[in-house]
């Protein structure tokens, strides 16, 4: 995959790739609708668009059968997905807007996110800025539960939504906050705290701790089918 970042928009690192693996597992049909939501540099999405195929023999990569849609507050993520999708071959439908809010009324196969979720000193969140890219709150929750409220509405039946976040934000939370979907922890992946959060750990906004669990979470949507139903 190639990838390019506006100045402004974080690039992606090894969570992102520990989510895009996370949903090449998933067995969508070749039609499935996916929403990847704080996409940031659209990494995911691309990643989904492809259908986990990457490029072989040097050549122009496969195109994938989904319709993927990749939202982002920041105008320059918005932009920044577009040029990606195009050195990449593939086409993603990339809309500015807050969270759902850009994508009121309708549901996906599958949602992936990995929203910002470092605990930052204060609850208002930045409105530029570097540190719009991983400050969410106090408890490093703002986002993520938004997310997790409006899951259930924009998923289709057999649907899922992979989040990732910090084992600090604990996992029962973020299961509680996924309300009616079926839950399980996919992944757990230990490691040693990343700079921002070692920054936070100094500043006393996290436990003096050396290491985290890097967490997948997947909720289902175990409603019935309904046979007729609009995408």
């Amino acid at each position: 995959m190639r990838l390019m970042t506006l100045p402004g928009v974080f690039r992606p690192i090894s969570d992102t790739w520990l989510l895009a693996d996370a949903l090449d597992r998933e067995p969508l049909p070749p039609g499935a609708r996916v929403l990847d939501l704080c996409s940031g540099s659209g990494a995911l999405a691309i990643r989904a668009a492809l259908g986990g195929r990457e490029p072989r023999g040097g050549g122009a990569p496969a195109r994938g059968s989904r319709e993927v849609v990749a939202v982002d507050v920041s105008r320059r993520a918005v932009l920044t997905i577009r040029i990606n999708a195009r050195l990449n071959g593939v086409r993603v439908d990339a809309r500015r807007g807050d969270l759902f809010g850009a994508v009121a009324g309708e549901r996906f196969d599958a949602i992936v996110s990995n929203p910002p979720y470092v605990p930052a000193a204060t609850d208002d969140l930045p409105t530029r800025g570097p540190t719009r890219a991983w400050d969410a709150g106090r408890d490093g929750r703002a986002l993520l539960d938004r997310i997790c409220a409006g899951a259930a509405r924009h998923l289709n039946p057999g649907g899922v939504i992979l989040l990732v976040h910090s084992s600090l934000l604990g996992y029962e939370p973020t299961a509680e906050a996924l309300g009616e979907l079926e839950v399980e922890l996919a992944v757990a992946e230990r490691g040693r705290l990343g700079p921002l959060m070692r920054a936070r750990r100094a500043e006393g906004l996290i436990p003096q701790v050396d290491h985290e669990d890097v967490l997948i979470v997947r909720g289902r949507n175990t409603a019935p089918t309904i046979v007729g139903r609009p995408r």
